[in-house]
């Protein structure tokens, strides 16, 4: 995956799942972080790189960060 290309992780919808989109492309719908990191896999990323889900450079989280995995979640 290129350095410049970004993650867009959407909020979760009624079953706690979010769309994630990298260059425009839809990569699936993610229940959780493996998920989320096998689709950035999928989509390229070096396997042996560690991904912190909190980059901001890398992932933009819409309607709430990594923690976020609920519809009716507040995130501290």
């Amino acid at each position: 995956m290129s350095p410049d290309l970004r993650v867009v992780v959407y909020p979760p919808d009624a079953e706690g799942g979010r769309r994630v989109r990298c260059d425009g492309e839809i990569l699936g719908r993610a229940l959780g972080p493996a998920d989320l990191l096998e689709f950035l896999r999928r989509a390229g990323l070096d396997p042996d790189v560690v991904v912190r889900l909190d980059d901001p450079l890398l992932i933009e989280w819409r309607g709430g960060g990594p923690s976020v995995w609920s519809p009716d979640h507040d995130e501290q």
